[in-house]
């Protein structure tokens, strides 16, 4: 009896031991995850009069997390473009640039409360894959939060097509992230 006592004893240090490892190697309760939406647009080269395809379809996927007193938003692009994308990729644009906003939720309009304009997009799109495929990842905009506040990742891409002399287009515009 007294050794199944021992065992027994020693079967629960065991289990608490182990559990207490598996508490200390867990993430913190407060690590936030972000909240995403993806969302496409496809657009026509105005530029471009060949024979082959010439749209780009673009998805965006919009995120958001609450996480310390800030709110964090970041966006992903990524495209599949005309397959003659990278033989032309660089008289395709004069700029192109992703605009990413941080919205406080409100009724009504919500109200921008930080923005970035990422010009890095252009370098991107015009080193697209031999297939016209690319992606890119924005930078992550960081904004101290009011606690009573929901707050969301919402941006657009702004397009400059090389050789139509009009500037940046209307914006592209895509589904906000959900409200953190």
């Amino acid at each position: 009896m007294r050794n199944l006592k021992r065992s027994t004893s020693a079967a629960a240090l065991l289990a608490t031991l182990a559990g207490t490892a598996a508490l200390a190697t867990a993430a913190p309760a407060s690590a936030a995850s972000y909240h995403c939406k993806t969302s496409s647009y496809t657009v026509d080269d105005p530029s471009y009069t060949g024979p082959d395809s010439d749209n780009w379809d673009f998805d965006v996927r919009l995120c958001a997390k609450r996480s310390g007193g800030y709110i964090y938003t970041t966006a992903k692009v990524t495209w599949d473009g005309p397959y003659a994308a990278k033989q032309r990729s660089h008289f395709t644009f004069n700029k192109a640039r992703f605009h990413l906003q941080t919205k406080k939720s409100t009724a009504g309009t919500d109200p921008v409360v930080k923005y970035a304009n990422y010009t890095g997009l252009e370098h991107a799109l015009e080193n697209s894959s031999t297939h016209g495929n690319g992606s890119y990842e924005t930078g992550t905009l960081k904004t101290k939060t009011s606690g009573r506040y929901h707050y969301l990742a919402d941006g657009h891409i702004e397009l400059d097509w090389s050789g139509d002399g009009t500037g940046y287009r209307k914006p592209l515009l895509f589904s906000a992230s959900p409200r953190v």
